[in-house]
């Protein structure tokens, strides 16, 4: 039987989940379709998801239809939640992208499609709520084309739109309309039936039928269905027929990734893992990021649930109990180290939570334990003034974790004021560097650094100059790279450091020496924390140097305003600090498309009712932004590094701990 890993995404309240119902009972798997407002679908499993009535954790659900194997991974479709869809799209074979008949491509539809489609992963489109008053076909069909793809065909015709009798009928080959419209689609992509089909010659329908397949695979084209609370048969049919199986040699060396890490019953992590290649086994030792541990049960899904099994092979999703050092993103077995794919934007918002007084260390426990499940929160504690900073993506995800703390751990906490999370860059060139044996430096190493601006989008960069290479033991050199990278995350004004390159110019220690009766003597020897220490001061002063400038995230968006509401809206834009890029008519409405800063997008939503007679659309997309300096008072972050930019205070600091 053919295994196929399948993704439902869609936005917010598009039906994704109540699909995801259907397709089970179509196939057997449940005995009633239950529904998201009485919390009674199997994959909204959490109280929290069944309380609110939306998807927060993406959820594992297999099925068989047609000799087909299906493991149907359903996702959050609420922006706050992005960070569960972007770690399950590396291990999809297919999705179904759902589109409501009535609302058509929204703002999450569009980030969704162009991430698909850059990791070219194959799509088919369902148009979904036919029966629900307001329901679209050629309006639709027109929305996907014009704002996702033009390469789609629709598979069916549909009757009774709006009402409760609607229903799709789907197209084959007794509709010359449908197949001509596929045979001209399939030409643009293939130069043999474009040949065929300007010579005149004859094209069997069949041959159009496997070259469908074969381009849908392909991700070139994107076949579309319609359907509601019925009539899912064609949908089926080209979910099992369409899209591509998995792939994969189970006897192949052992090779997979960590998408989703749960804690069980007793505390005792759960990987959630993908296989692309070999077979893992009950008692094998599975190389993961960061070392090796022993595999001591496995699950794999089958037929609405999940079963006890000896061994998950390549192609399928299992559950592996043992492993407890493991983390999301993980690559296991040949790979052997971590994976760090981003396809979204990463958080832009940062807040503190409060906890109730004495309750600090349960929160952090409570907090470590959320992140090993989302490390895109970011957990990070200030050790002096004991605040614990969290990265979010809204103020729904926030309401979620405060119910969350509150609900699986008795934790009652509140938030501080959410605010925009910047990152800073080095305007030019500084370089710092302390001499071992001075009086200055109190750390027994020479450490010597320059920074240098970099292109936009490298992130930071560590380098060794040919100098230095060899002078001095490799765990020293480890010691710099790993601190370099931790003291960029708080560069001048307290934001992370990016596009850079951090080079090591200078290097010197004392070699291990030992007292009386063969003891090591550390205060005649070098150690690893030594490195560390200094090279937080040393970086610092180099940063000083090079200055650096406080940049601010920025918004892609698609504003739809009436036309006469263009003249209150422009100042009110550019009082926001937005730029805009484009804008023009389009039927009654008048479009613009630019970037805003993250800070004033809030202020943008609330304002725009009122200026346009609420009758504007705003869609804000979170994966192209880019950053833009900062206009007026630069914003700062309060450290949680001891402060190494103050020599005085950070000396005091960690003598007290060195």
């Amino acid at each position: 039987m053919r295994t196929l890993n399948l993704g439902i995404l869609a936005h917010v309240d598009a039906g994704k989940t109540t699909l995801t119902e259907r397709l089970l009972y179509a196939a057997g798997v449940i005995d009633e379709i239950g529904t998201v407002d009485l919390g009674t679908t199997q994959t909204d499993s959490l109280a929290l998801e069944q309380k609110r009535g939306i998807t927060i954790k993406s959820a594992v659900v297999s099925f068989a239809i047609g000799g087909v194997e299906i493991n149907l991974i359903d996702t959050p479709g609420h922006p706050d939640f992005i960070a569960e869809v972007e770690r399950v799209l590396g291990v999809l074979d297919g999705a179904v992208l759902v589109i409501s008949a009535v609302e058509g491509v929204q703002a999450q539809t569009r980030v969704l499609m162009r991430t698909l489609q850059r990791l070219h992963i194959p799509t088919i489109i369902f148009v979904n709520k036919i029966d629900r008053g307001g329901a679209r076909y050629d309006s639709v069909l027109e929305n996907i084309s014009e704002k996702l793809t033009p390469a789609i065909v629709p598979m069916g015709s549909v009757s009774g739109l709006g009402t409760r009798g609607a229903l799709c009928t789907p197209y084959d080959e007794t509709d010359p309309g449908f197949v001509y419209e596929l045979l001209e689609l399939l030409a643009d992509h293939d130069e043999t039936i474009l040949a065929r089909y300007v010579d005149g010659g004859e094209i069997s329908y069949g041959r159009l039928c496997r070259e469908l397949t074969a381009q849908t695979g392909r991700e070139v084209v994107h076949p579309v269905f319609f359907g509601s609370a019925a009539g899912l048969e064609s949908l089926i049919s080209g979910i099992t027929e369409l899209l591509p199986a998995a792939e994969g040699d189970t006897d192949g060396p052992v090779s997979g990734t960590v998408f989703k890490v749960e804690r069980g019953s007793y505390g005792e992590k759960i990987a959630y893992v993908r296989m692309f290649s070999g077979t893992v086994r009950v008692r094998d030792r599975l190389r993961f990021g960061r070392g090796e541990e022993k595999v001591t049960a496995i699950e794999i899904f089958g037929h609405g649930s999940t079963m006890q099994s000896t061994s998950v092979g390549a192609g399928q999703i299992g559950k592996l109990w043992g492993p407890d050092d493991v983390r999301i993103g993980d690559a296991i077995g040949n790979a052997g180290t971590e994976t760090e794919q981003h396809y979204f934007a990463p958080p832009t918002l940062e807040t503190v939570v409060v906890p109730c007084p004495d309750e600090k260390g349960a929160l952090y426990a409570a907090l470590t334990q959320l992140a090993d499940q989302d490390p895109l929160i970011n957990l990070r504690q200030d050790d002096v003034r004991g605040e614990l900073y969290l990265s979010l993506y809204g103020e729904v995800q926030k309401e979620v974790i405060v119910a969350t703390l509150a609900d699986e751990f008795g934790l009652d906490v509140t938030f501080c004021e959410t605010t925009t999370i910047c990152v800073e860059r080095p305007v030019g060139t500084g370089a710092a560097v302390e001499i071992i044996d001075t009086e200055s430096n109190p750390f027994l190493a020479t450490v010597g650094l320059r920074v240098d601006p970099g292109p936009h989008g490298i992130g930071a960069r560590f380098r060794l100059e040919k100098s230095v290479h060899g002078t001095m033991p490799a765990a020293f050199f480890a010691a710099v790279e790993e601190t370099v990278k931790e003291t960029l995350r708080a560069g001048l004004y307290g934001w992370e450091v990016i596009d850079c390159t951090v080079t090591v110019t200078h290097t010197g220690y004392w070699a291990r020496q030992s007292s009386a009766h063969g003891t090591f003597d550390k205060s005649s020897s070098s150690t690893a924390g030594d490195f560390r220490n200094l090279t937080r001061l040393v970086l610092m002063d180099a940063l000083k140097r090079a200055g650096t400038r406080v940049y601010e995230p920025m918004h892609h968006f698609r504003l739809e305003i009436p036309a006469d509401a263009f003249g209150a809206m422009a100042p009110e834009l550019a009082r926001l600090q937005a730029a805009t890029h484009s804008q023009g008519m389009t039927g009654s409405s008048y479009v613009l498309e630019g970037e805003i800063p993250a800070s004033r997008v809030h202020g943008l939503q609330q304002r725009l009712p009122a200026l346009t007679r609420g009758e504007g659309m705003l869609e804000c997309a979170f994966d192209r932004y880019r950053y833009q300096q900062v206009v007026g008072e630069i914003p700062t972050r309060p450290r949680t590094d001891n402060n190494p930019l103050d020599r005085k205070e950070y000396l005091l600091r960690v003598a007290q701990r060195w």
